[in-house]
């Protein structure tokens, strides 16, 4: 893989030639697929770039209840409360395993909460946009959560050990997810006309924000040439984006709901769908902050934590009193 990566126009990986003797020995061992662990030797970049992309992976985690948090009570019976419910607490366990795995690399929660809240860490694009009905709870599980599956089962093969076994975890939860997305679109789209047609407009709404959740084109990302030589990431964005179209097209088909892009066809020489793109401006404008809910998101998150500062405030005290009964003794 770093011999593909290298002759890449413009990727910015260095040649073995550049590398010191430390990198070269480093990505030795990432080509042979070791594990590198918190105390081994790593370059700067390796650790900044894996504190940039767990810290925006745990981000999401968290943000990520806000859309479905304001449903738990509005649902429509009590089994799909219970079930919401018991979502939106995985998604708080996967963030604090996530932030886990951050601090091994020498970076305090506080720190990377920090710069969630001062706008300087980013999370996923798709949670800037509203859940204004029951059967965005169904395609946000559905579509949202599929393709963090998508992305995150390569990721339990990543180089940095700490977070591929976070992920092994977070993926067997993340498949309930999806199951209760689609259950919930099922239903739908063989409930009444009101219900299919609300199910029909949740997929238009949220397929484009989905396939944004890739990130940006392979020709425009900046991180990914770098990152796959490390192998921090396993697959291109544009190779996640298509492997998450051919696998959710069947199932809308299945449906019997319309396609969300009038251009999907299937090319019967790859196997694979052809697909409109998202409009990008619309992506780089929404993480710039300035997507329907981003301000609302921020708020929610700077509110819980002004909040809960009694509280942060409180153990810290009784840790201090412990720490200094513990050295009396």
């Amino acid at each position: 893989m770093y011999a593909q990566m290298v002759k890449t126009a413009g990727s910015g990986v260095k040649s073995r030639e550049e590398m010191t003797q430390e990198e070269r020995d480093f990505q030795d061992r990432i080509d042979r697929g070791e594990k590198i662990e918190p105390k081994d030797w790593m370059p700067d970049d390796y650790r900044k770039t894996l504190i940039r992309q767990i810290g925006q992976h745990a981000h999401s985690e968290i943000v990520g209840q806000l859309p479905e948090g304001n449903w738990i009570t509005r649902a429509p019976t009590l089994e799909r409360k219970a079930i919401l419910l018991a979502k939106v607490q995985d998604e708080a366990g996967h963030g604090l395993y996530l932030y886990g795995a951050a601090e091994t690399l020498g970076v305090s929660r506080d720190d990377l909460t920090e710069d969630l809240l001062a706008g300087r860490m980013k999370y996923s694009s798709i949670f800037n946009y509203p859940t204004l009905n029951w059967a965005d709870m169904g395609a946000v599980g559905w579509l949202v959560d599929g393709a963090a599956i998508i992305n995150q089962v390569a990721l339990q093969r990543t180089s940095y050990g700490p977070y591929s076994r976070a992920m092994v975890r977070i993926c067997k939860e993340e498949s309930f997810h999806a199951r209760q997305g689609y259950h919930i679109m099922m239903k739908m789209a063989n409930g009444t006309p009101d219900q299919k047609r609300m199910a029909q407009d949740a997929l238009n709404r949220l397929w484009f924000p989905a396939l944004m959740m890739f990130g940006p084109s392979d020709k425009d990302s900046v991180h990914t040439a770098q990152s796959m030589a490390w192998r921090i990431k396993m697959d291109t964005n544009d190779e996640l984006r298509q492997k998450f179209v051919d696998q959710t097209v069947p199932q809308i088909e299945y449906l019997g709901l319309e396609l969300p892009d009038p251009g999907i066809t299937l090319n019967k020489d790859t196997g694979h769908y052809s697909y409109a793109d998202p409009d990008w401006s619309e992506f780089f404008d929404v993480i710039k902050g300035n997507g329907p809910c981003n301000t609302d998101r921020l708020a929610a998150r700077n509110k819980a934590w002004d909040d809960g500062k009694w509280v942060r405030d409180g153990l810290m005290a009784h840790a201090e009193k412990k720490a200094a009964r513990v050295a009396a003794e």
